[in-house]
């Protein structure tokens, strides 16, 4: 037992028990003033860093500069960040209306992930708009790495010990003094505990099966955006793969933000983003397949194919008489600059 950590987790059917984990990475004091550095901002700061690195790496591949990478993420971070903490404080007043000042702090957490996604897209869209840029270009581009940012925020969670599921018996179930605080609180008779959610048990880490689950997306969205030719595929992709894996997920979790008719905004969100996405991706197959039936529909005459193969023919040899010409010019600027060279050295060294 850890009497020093924030948190003692134990994962009895993995064998590990009584880890200690803080909250606080380091202290230190400047000008005069106590500074933490929390798990959480750190990793989500890092989230971040590792997302524009990787944008910034690929970005020519796709015909988009550098700068105006790094111009997007400077608008989307605090877009983000500001729509994650708006949406959620929007759905919990509750904990905010007596001080407003709790909303600036961020140190426990409180950042719903939807409402950072919203928040980033109203950023891109903003920035798009400045540079004329199309929106769904940027929007494709930056989906891949929406997932792996992702991922790594969950751990976030761990450290907050946050974002958990109901009781499990299975093997990666997990326990620790936050967990039991937490549930002890939504039961009102601890001696009759509420079925699924038991203080004394260990529950589902939900933080973990979506990390897991976000990079196997960010895997498979490399791949889709290599492919992909329609605009919003990559996007689109995303918008299921995650909507469904968060409806699920969202099912199971212990502190869920709900509407007035109790039902789960995240889960009625995903189940939106599936939709809308499969939606995208219908739409995108039936325009492919109408230019395929157009283009199959199309005959040439003799006399048309002949035509344009004449075209091709002089477009090639117009090239090669262009290729020869920067040849002979290249040689004959060679030997212009051979004789200047020759014209200028010393009449005695030439003796």
């Amino acid at each position: 037992m850890n009497s020093t950590a924030d948190y003692t987790v134990s994962f009895p059917g993995l064998g590990i028990n009584n880890l200690g984990i803080n909250r606080v990475i380091f202290q230190f004091s400047l000008f005069g003033r106590d500074i933490a550095i929390y798990w959480y901002g750190l990793l989500i700061a890092l989230a971040f860093l590792l997302a524009l690195l990787l944008a910034i790496r690929q970005a020519k591949k796709h015909d988009l500069k550098s700068d105006d990478i790094v111009d997007f993420f400077l608008i989307l971070i605090p877009a983000a960040i500001i729509g994650a903490r708006l949406y959620y404080v929007a759905f919990e007043w509750s904990q905010f209306s007596s001080d407003w000042r709790k909303i600036f702090d961020l140190r426990s957490g409180g950042l719903a992930f939807y409402g950072g996604v919203i928040g980033a897209i109203i950023g891109i869209w903003l920035m798009a708009m400045h540079k004329r840029i199309r929106l769904s270009k940027v929007l494709d581009y930056l989906a891949v790495y929406l997932p792996l940012g992702h991922a790594i925020g969950r751990w976030g969670n761990f450290f907050n010990q946050e974002a958990f599921g109901t009781n499990t018996d299975l093997p990666w179930g997990m326990i620790s003094n936050g967990t039991a605080s937490y549930l002890s609180q939504l039961n009102p008779d601890l001696a009759n505990p509420i079925v699924g959610l038991d203080p004394a048990l260990p529950v589902h880490p939900t933080f973990f099966y979506e990390f897991a689950a976000n990079i196997l997306i960010f895997v498979i969205l490399i791949f889709v955006r290599r492919r992909a030719k329609q605009p919003m595929s990559t996007l689109a992709g995303y918008f299921v793969l995650y909507g469904v894996v968060r409806f699920f997920v969202e099912g199971i979790r212990t502190d869920s933000l709900y509407t007035g008719a109790d039902i789960r905004i995240s889960q009625l969100l995903s189940a939106a983003m599936v939709v809308f996405g499969l939606l995208v991706l219908l739409n995108n197959i039936l325009r492919n397949n109408s230019r395929k039936k157009a283009l199959a529909g199309i005959t040439l005459s003799d006399e048309q194919e002949a035509k344009i193969l004449r075209v091709a023919m002089v477009e090639d040899a117009a090239d090669d008489d262009a290729e020869d010409q920067s040849i002979e010019s290249a040689g004959t600027e060679a030997e212009e600059e051979h004789d200047a060279d020759s014209s200028d050295e010393d009449p005695e060294e030439n003796a």
